[in-house]
């Protein structure tokens, strides 16, 4: 009995901590409701659509090249003879710049100027039937035969007036028949014109081609030994020197008009299809801060490539240089225009979202937000058009400075200048 009541006292003095337990469960409970209907009016920064212009680029990078450039290689391996020009000359189209020591191509051009004489008669002889010796020695031939052919006839005419008087047998005249017979087949084969073959034809001309052709890339190696400007502009660049050894293929010089140059651009390949001929183009160069050269896009990406990491479609852009600042084979950055649009609906680009299906913003209506789906126009990295959905009477929300995000039909505190 003692013990059954000792038990029946411990559970009676046990229930004031579960209702304590129960107390502080409820608390929590409730501050946690409390916690979340506070957290629920949230503060927000706020932006009122503008109109603007609007502009959407591509950025990205390139190498600065010469529109019409020139530049000579050595076409052997010789001495440079003497450098007439300097780094920076403007020049004239047709003036001596550089000359190479020229002997060994004028002995080319002598070997293949004999060459091609010595084609040419081979070709001319056979189609005249032979050299000349053989035609001399054919003629004679020829007067011989006609010489037996006329001897034979006189005396067949004679055997056959003896014959009438019984003076010459029938065999004597048959055998100067026989004579006469053999020397006309004689100089009708003589007479007869000598014909060579296709193939002996086709040979001598072929050999007569391929003479001309060193004789044509012989001068020109003669011709590249002067160096002269093909059109007047800048030699910006001059690597040979007076008396120097060059080998065939050796960068000489190179000159440019520098005041046309084309910067080569590097495109993404996810960017290229936003790309057009004619877009505007801005150049800067971080050698001249500050300083924007414009242009235009002349051509568009044939193929793509590898470029380090990257997978770039190549385009060519026309830059005015006129001011001589920009030069060739430098580094440049390069902005393309891919759409400018004046008096655009625009709201910042954080302001505007989106889910599996719509495009939306949040519209502050009194002192809630409500969400409002749009249509999205061009954008850039700051700013977004609104196509539809809003007007620029709307007060747009921008961001929560709350922990609480941005939500339908959450209650807000406006904060227009944020810290």
């Amino acid at each position: 009995m003692a013990n059954g009541s000792s038990n029946g006292s411990n559970g009676v003095s046990g229930r004031p901590w579960i209702r304590i337990a129960t107390i502080v469960v409820l608390v929590l409970v409730l501050i946690g409701i409390y916690m979340q209907f506070r957290h629920r009016r949230i503060r927000v920064t706020v932006v009122k659509p503008a109109y603007q212009t609007l502009t959407s680029s591509i950025n990205t990078n390139g190498k600065v090249e010469p529109v019409k450039g020139f530049e000579a290689h050595a076409p052997l391996a010789v001495t440079v003879r003497q450098v007439l020009a300097h780094e920076g000359d403007q020049v004239k189209a047709g003036q001596l710049l550089l000359q190479l020591d020229d002997a060994h191509a004028r002995a080319d051009v002598a070997t293949a100027e004999t060459r091609v004489k010595a084609a040419e008669e081979r070709v001319a002889a056979l189609r005249a039937g032979g050299t000349s010796q053989q035609v001399l020695l054919r003629r004679n031939d020829q007067e011989k035969a006609t010489a037996e052919l006329q001897s034979a006839q006189r005396h067949l005419a004679a055997l056959k007036r003896l014959q009438v008087n019984g003076a010459a047998s029938p065999e004597e005249v048959s055998a100067a028949q026989d004579r006469v017979t053999r020397a006309q087949a004689d100089l009708a084969q003589l007479q007869t014109p000598v014909r060579y073959s296709d193939a002996e034809m086709a040979r001598a001309q072929g050999e007569l081609n391929d003479a001309r052709a060193a004789l044509q890339a012989a001068a020109d190696v003669l011709r590249q030994c002067d160096v002269r400007a093909p059109f007047a502009g800048t030699v910006y660049f001059l690597p040979a020197r007076a008396g120097a050894f060059v080998q065939i293929g050796d960068l000489l010089l190179q000159e440019a008009d520098l005041s046309q140059l084309q910067v080569r651009a590097f495109v993404d390949e996810p960017e290229i299809g936003r790309l057009a001929l004619g877009q505007q183009v801005r150049i800067t160069w971080e050698a001249l801060p500050g300083r924007t050269w414009q242009g235009t896009l002349a051509s568009l990406p044939s193929t793509v490539i590898n470029r380090g990491s990257r997978v770039v479609g190549e385009v060519l852009c026309r830059v005015d240089n006129s001011a001589r600042l920009l030069l060739p084979n430098v580094n440049v950055n390069a902005t393309i225009i891919a759409v400018s649009k004046d008096n655009a609906l625009c709201v910042p680009r954080e302001a505007a979202r989106e889910d599996a299906t719509h495009s939306y913003v949040y519209v502050v209506v009194g002192d809630h937000l409500q969400r409002r789906d749009v249509t999205i126009g061009i954008s850039n990295l700051t700013h977004v058009e609104i196509l539809s959905g809003i007007s620029a009477k709307d007060v747009i929300a921008v961001q929560s400075l709350s922990p609480s995000p941005l939500a339908d039909g959450v209650t807000v505190k406006i904060v227009e200048n944020p810290s």
